[in-house]
C-alpha cells in the first residue's frame, strides 16, 4: 500500500467515526433541536456527491468513507425530520 493510500484510509476512518457520537446521542435521546436541518440536508447531498465521485473514479477510501458517513448523516437527518 502506498503512503498516500494510508493517508486516505486514515482520513476516511477519522472523518467517518466522527459521526458516531452524534448519531448515537440522537438515536438515544431523539433530541435534534440543536442541529440544523438545512446543514444536514446539504451535507448529506454533498456526501452523496462524493460517494458517486468515488464510485466513478474507483477510489476506495472515498467510497468507503462517504458510504458510511452518508448512512450516519441520513440517520441524523431522518431523526431531525421525524422528531421535530
Amino acid at each position: 500500500m502506498e503512503p498516500i493510500e494510508i493517508v486516505g484510509y486514515a482520513a476516511a476512518v477519522l472523518t467517518t467515526i466522527s459521526f458516531v457520537p452524534q448519531a448515537a446521542k440522537i438515536i438515544k435521546t431523539k433530541d435534534t433541536k440543536s442541529i440544523s436541518l438545512g446543514m444536514y440536508a446539504l451535507f448529506s447531498i454533498g456526501v452523496l456527491g462524493w460517494l458517486i465521485y468515488g464510485i466513478i473514479t474507483r477510489t476506495l477510501p472515498v467510497v468507503l468513507a462517504n458510504g458510511v458517513t452518508l448512512c450516519f448523516a441520513s440517520v441524523i437527518l431522518t431523526y431531525k425530520i421525524k422528531y421535530k
